[in-house]
């Protein structure tokens, strides 16, 4: 855990040193936010639609920022491996799992803090959530697993590849699955069949569908627990194979 703690701060001050690393994610997340809110919020007097248009679009910019802003983990652990220091720090007796934690949860930090920001926004722009404070705090704890998932899909790339814009670029590939999902508006409005299919499969639909249910609907525990089945299970894939990456960097050094 010190090992960890440490890659950690080691991370935060890496990317504190370049802030405007950090502005694009948020960008673009805030820009979903103003344009399909104020293009689309029509959609909410379709009928049976639940809630403001607001709380129904803001997980899409949370899950973009996450996607978007998941390469930062990616591109440091690049950086040191050009440069040579990665290679020292398995040399080190650091533990191989803090040498992938430290960016990953480093990338993850910095997106709740891009949450935070948002969901402020959000509030400003009038959201109302069903579930109080706690929800909101329950929908950053979703963003920061998520976060995670992606970071450490990032890590695994980064390591690899050898190569920051593969990893940036590998990230963005995910950028589909925001938009074959309940991106605009929920299941029962879509009526493409094979849209409606991609949606049922995506996982993206069942994180959408836990911050929503936070959102609007209030406490309810089946979306709640499906979501968090899928951020967790994901994160602990993505991991997973960042973590076997860095053994296998760890037997070339050797």
């Amino acid at each position: 855990m010190n090992d960890i703690l440490l890659m950690i701060g080691r991370s935060l001050r890496v990317v504190l040193r370049q802030p405007a690393a950090t502005l694009p994610s948020l960008a673009i997340s805030v820009f979903f936010l103003f344009v399909y809110n104020s293009g689309l919020s029509s959609v909410a007097d379709l009928p049976g639609f639940q809630g403001s248009y607001l709380a129904f679009i803001l997980p899409v910019a949370i899950v973009s920022a996450a996607v978007s802003g998941a390469g930062l983990a990616g591109q440091e652990l690049v950086r040191d491996v050009e440069s040579g220091y990665f290679t020292k720090l398995l040399l080190t007796p650091a533990h191989r799992l803090s040498l992938i934690w430290g960016p990953m949860v480093a990338a993850a930090t910095f997106l709740v803090v891009q949450v935070a920001l948002i969901i402020v926004l959000a509030v400003i722009l009038g959201l109302e959530s069903a579930t109080g404070l706690p929800g909101l705090v329950l929908v950053i704890v979703f963003a920061f697993f998520w976060g995670m998932a992606f970071a450490g899909y990032s890590v695994w790339i980064a390591l690899k590849t050898r190569n920051a814009a593969a990893a940036q670029a590998a990230t963005f590939a995910f950028f589909p699955l925001i938009f074959l999902s309940t991106t605009f508006v929920p299941e029962e409005y879509i009526t493409s069949d094979w849209l409606r299919w991609a949606a049922r499969i995506n996982p993206t639909t069942y994180v959408f569908d836990a911050m929503r249910s936070l959102l609007i609907d209030g406490w309810q525990a089946r979306p709640l627990l499906i979501g968090l089945a899928v951020v967790v299970g994901f994160a602990t894939l993505t991991g997973g194979l960042a973590l076997r990456a860095a053994r296998r960097a760890t037997q070339l050094t050797r």
